[in-house]
């Protein structure tokens, strides 16, 4: 995971350019450092090895449905078989 990078003193100069005292500008440019600082962003490789596992999980999920599914038809198969001689 990383942070991200903010350049405090342009942020500051573009709040007092739009008008807003210099002090409160950087009491805004700190918060928000702050805050970026303690997030914990995903960076690409982070999201690529989810991808895999969400890839990986998936595929076992098809593969034991497809199992039920199999199963179920054959099931019903011979219950068909089953039952249909006797109702002739």
């Amino acid at each position: 995971m990383t942070t991200i990078a903010i350049d405090t003193l342009d942020f500051v100069r573009r709040l007092t350019d739009a008008g807003i005292p210099e002090k409160q500008a950087d009491a805004h440019a700190r918060a928000i450092k702050d805050v970026l600082s303690d997030q914990k962003l995903a960076t690409r490789a982070d999201l690529r090895e989810l991808e895999l596992r969400l890839e990986a999980r998936i595929a076992t999920v098809k593969y034991d449905l497809l199992k039920w599914i199999v199963g179920l038809l054959i099931a019903q198969t011979a219950l068909i078989f089953t039952v249909l001689p006797k109702l002739l």
